[in-house]
């Protein structure tokens, strides 16, 4: 409780600090996980933009299935709870545009074994 009654001298700038978003909470960095992070997010989001025209199925299934996988080993990875939030919406937006590509083509396309 001692934190709440001890005086802050620059409240300005303690304020600013905490209204910034970080992935790296404890305060160290986690270049790595972070760049998983972001390249989970991104790869959903491609997987399930994707997903909307059943002509793109392979790139939305690829880009699903490796966006899971980037998110599964990321997640085994993660530090922060920042981190897993991203990690668990990334791989939720690859995963529905793996399972949309899926449904509308598939990883090959009838290129393979048609």
């Amino acid at each position: 409780m001692a934190q709440a009654v001890r005086p802050t001298t620059d409240a300005h700038h303690h304020r600013f600090r905490l209204s910034r978003f970080t992935f790296n909470s404890d305060g160290r960095p986690h270049p790595v996980e972070n760049g998983l992070a972001v390249a989970t997010l991104v790869l959903g989001l491609l997987a399930s933009i994707a997903a909307f025209w059943s002509g793109l199925h392979l790139l939305s299934s690829w880009a699903g299935l490796i966006g899971l996988l980037v998110g599964a080993y990321g997640q085994y990875r993660s530090v922060t709870t920042a981190e897993r939030f991203v990690f668990i919406i990334g791989m939720g937006l690859a995963g529905i545009g793996f399972y949309i590509g899926m449904a509308h083509g598939g990883l090959f396309g009838g290129v393979v074994g048609g």
